[in-house]
């Protein structure tokens, strides 16, 4: 049994290019969310999964210094790249997280991927409905049922996105991760703007540790002391996100598509 947690990055971003490299507390946002992985209770192998194309070049480069086994596919089949990733390192579960989140909880994760073990259960996430921060949302499941979404998932939304064909399918048991809620899932977390950016930067400057050491309780800690943080990306909150309350979200995009 082999515990793959599996992150895409890609250098190509059409809102901020080059993301993943922005440096955030002395280096790049990429590895805070690498080191973070290898953190997750359970994970046995941390992969990061990069388009073939010459321009993410810089991106694997990182990702190996981090310690990250690199697997290269196809930039907009993202689908097909997790699903050999997957093969490529014989992973028999995998965990899902994206590269836009420098501070992604490695407990956090670890409780979703422990869920995946419950007799039964096929897909886990901690995000239907969302009552997490935007950038700790996290996937688990089976590499079989991965196999199988990349043999059977036409919609190019279910191609460009990995999971929408696990979330929809009705066959499968699917269980959510409850978070505390309360006004938490406003904060935005995630690193697709300049705003976003700018937040990341100023948190690092008055975090008392290093960044990538920083726990979700340190930058809520953080975040009361200064309120003033949240403020600077919150025009960017996903309200979309925000009213995706079930699966049936996922089955909206793809007859709106």
């Amino acid at each position: 049994m082999t515990a793959a947690v599996i992150v895409q990055a890609r250098f190509g971003s059409t809102r901020l290019p080059g993301k993943v490299l922005q440096p955030i507390g002395g280096q790049p946002a990429l590895v805070s969310v690498l080191e973070r992985c290898h953190r997750i209770p359970g994970i046995d192998v941390v992969v990061c999964a990069i388009p073939d194309e010459r321009t993410s070049d810089p991106v694997a480069d990182v990702a190996r210094a981090a310690g990250a086994v690199v697997f290269r596919g196809a930039e907009a089949d993202v689908l097909d790249r997790y699903d050999q990733a997957a093969r490529c390192v014989g992973a028999t579960s995998v965990m899902r997280i994206t590269s836009d989140c420098p501070l992604i909880d490695p407990l956090l994760c670890g409780a979703v991927l422990a869920a995946l073990g419950d007799e039964g259960v096929d897909y886990v996430c901690n995000n239907m409905p969302p009552l997490w921060p935007h950038g700790l949302d996290c996937e688990a499941f089976w590499a079989e049922h991965l196999a199988r979404a990349a043999l059977e998932a036409v919609h190019p939304y279910e191609r460009e996105h990995v999971t929408p064909w696990l979330r929809r399918n009705a066959a499968l048991r699917r269980v959510s991760v409850d978070g505390p809620g309360g006004g938490l899932e406003r904060l935005r977390w995630t690193l697709d703007y300049t705003e976003d950016y700018s937040f990341f930067c100023a948190l690092a400057e008055i975090l008392r540790k290093p960044f990538v050491e920083a726990s979700t309780q340190d930058v809520l800690a953080a975040l009361t002391a200064h309120p003033e943080l949240a403020a600077i990306n919150r025009g960017r909150i996903d309200e979309a996100r925000l009213s995706d309350r079930s699966v049936s979200a996922d089955l909206r995009l793809l007859a709106a598509a």
